[in-house]
């Protein structure tokens, strides 16, 4: 029987077929093309490689052959085939088959696969993928995240804010906020590394504190938010509302590794937003 047929995708045995198919379609359609891959621009200004469809495609195909019973929004989809599959009553799979593409189009190695499944509102599982490292991160809704098998956890102890490593895309955000940020940061110390799905990751890892985007695109957050507060970690948009997981357009994104960091975090995004 074929892997993962008639499984509940919400169990940890689907979950591990679901990495499976991740590493197995990142380490041949991905990293073979690592370094010697054309692209071309799509019509939003952003790059496509044979990597992101072939990726795609053969994930649209194993996934709908386990699970017909969902939709599937991918990033190389058309926006009618993308609306189609958000108004599934099923669920539908959200896949970005290669978030970082301007870094893995210009041999920088921050890149990943990532995939959720979204249902009643909300991611109810996630896995992001990073085959540069061989690392996989992975969550189930109410049940916990993992990296490589091995359980996320919040911090025992926050750090201070000022303490902090926030990764902050200022070119999304109003230009003023941007420039009280780099001008007089409430952190300690800011990185960008230019996948957003490896971002929430990190931060889910510790591997940061904070994080601040001005427009995420849903196949941009959807699984790694998930993994971000499954692991104890809070994520709103910047107005302090819920993530929205049923439309396209794009969303700001604030997030901590802490719900405390998180409250220190708003306050000060706030205050200075109001007075720009």
């Amino acid at each position: 029987m074929t892997a993962g047929l008639g499984l509940d995708p919400c169990t940890p045995a689907a979950l591990e077929v679901l990495e499976g198919l991740v590493r197995e379609v990142a380490q041949r359609e991905i990293m073979p093309l690592f370094g010697a891959c054309g692209s071309r621009l799509k019509e939003d200004g952003s790059l496509v490689t044979a990597a992101d469809t072939a990726v795609q495609a053969w994930l649209v195909k194993e996934l709908c052959r386990r699970w017909p019973q969902f939709a599937m929004v991918g990033e190389e989809m058309s926006e009618a085939e993308q609306h189609a599959a958000l108004w599934s009553a099923r669920g539908a799979w959200c896949l970005d088959p290669l978030d970082g593409t301007t870094n893995f189009v210009n041999r920088l190695p921050f890149f990943a696969v990532s995939l959720a499944l979204l249902q009643n509102g909300g991611p109810v599982l996630g896995v992001v993928y990073d085959p540069v490292r061989g690392e996989c991160f992975k969550a189930l809704r109410g049940q916990g995240a993992w990296l490589n098998g091995k359980r996320l956890h919040p911090p025992e102890r926050s750090p201070a804010l000022r303490r902090c490593v926030a990764l902050v895309d200022f070119k999304r955000l109003k230009p003023q906020l941007a420039g009280r940020l780099g001008v007089d940061p409430p952190y300690g110390s800011q990185r960008n590394w230019g996948s957003c799905a490896l971002e929430w990751c990190w931060l889910a890892a510790g591997r940061a504190q904070l994080s601040v985007h001005g427009g995420q695109k849903l196949w941009d957050y959807a699984a790694g938010s998930l993994i971000l507060m499954e692991a104890g970690g809070v994520a709103t948009t910047l107005d302090g509302g819920p993530l929205p997981y049923d439309g396209l357009a794009p969303s700001s994104a604030l997030a901590a590794c802490s719900l405390d960091l998180h409250e220190a975090w708003r306050a000060w995004i706030g205050h200075n937003a109001a007075r720009c």
